[in-house]
């Protein structure tokens, strides 16, 4: 069973990283899913996609949960129905969830690739990162940058929050394996604590409410 890592943030904060490597059938096996959840699966053409969903279950049956237990609201935020936060996310043959007691979390994998270097300057001020003359150093922080980022929105949720003008990722050293981030929108201005990790060409990002 590839549970490839669990990270315990503290007491109330688990974090659950799933490799994918068995087959769609394999990762069926002691899944029950809701009717509604097996339309959804039943509609996906991507294998992988499938295999995905599917080891998200196993994630969550990791922290005690069955599908049943999740639900999402108008905004395609995933809640628990116990009332525990939760985020998930899906990046290639990885899949992770954070989940909280109390704390609003965030989550989110992404593949570590060049394809960054052409839309970077849609999220984030590119100017700020001219000093990085490494090529694979500037695709690896702003691959943490986009991937706090996409935590940062799900925790908020509101499709009118913009990557380039509401949310500031404060600069950080890869060493640091942790930044803080501020949201400023509508005249509210939220503050985050992010944490991040790398893995086989992969960047993992959870931010939770300061």
């Amino acid at each position: 069973m590839p549970l490839y890592k669990t990270i315990p943030i503290n007491s109330s904060i688990l974090v659950y990283i799933w490799k994918i490597e068995e087959s769609e059938a394999k990762l069926s096996e002691g899944i029950q899913l809701t009717p509604h959840c097996q339309k959804r699966i039943d509609g996906m053409k991507s294998e992988l996609h499938r295999r995905g969903f599917l080891s998200i279950r196993h994630l969550m049956a990791e922290a005690g949960y069955v599908d049943a237990d999740l639900y999402y609201d108008t905004a395609g935020k995933p809640h628990l129905v116990d009332g525990r936060k939760i985020s998930i996310t899906h990046s290639g043959h990885f899949t992770g969830i954070i989940v909280s007691d109390t704390i609003e979390v965030g989550i989110d994998i992404e593949r570590q690739r060049d394809k960054i270097l052409r839309i970077a300057h849609k999220f984030t001020p590119i100017e700020e990162y001219r000093t990085i003359a490494n090529t694979e150093a500037l695709v690896r922080k702003l691959t943490i940058v986009w991937g706090a980022k996409e935590s940062l929105y799900k925790i908020c949720s509101d499709r009118g929050i913009s990557f380039l003008h509401h949310i500031d990722v404060k600069d950080f050293s890869f060493a640091d394996n942790s930044t803080t981030a501020e949201v400023l929108y509508h005249g509210n201005l939220s503050q985050y604590d992010v944490h991040f990790l790398e893995f086989e060409g992969f960047s993992c990002v959870y931010a939770l409410k300061s």
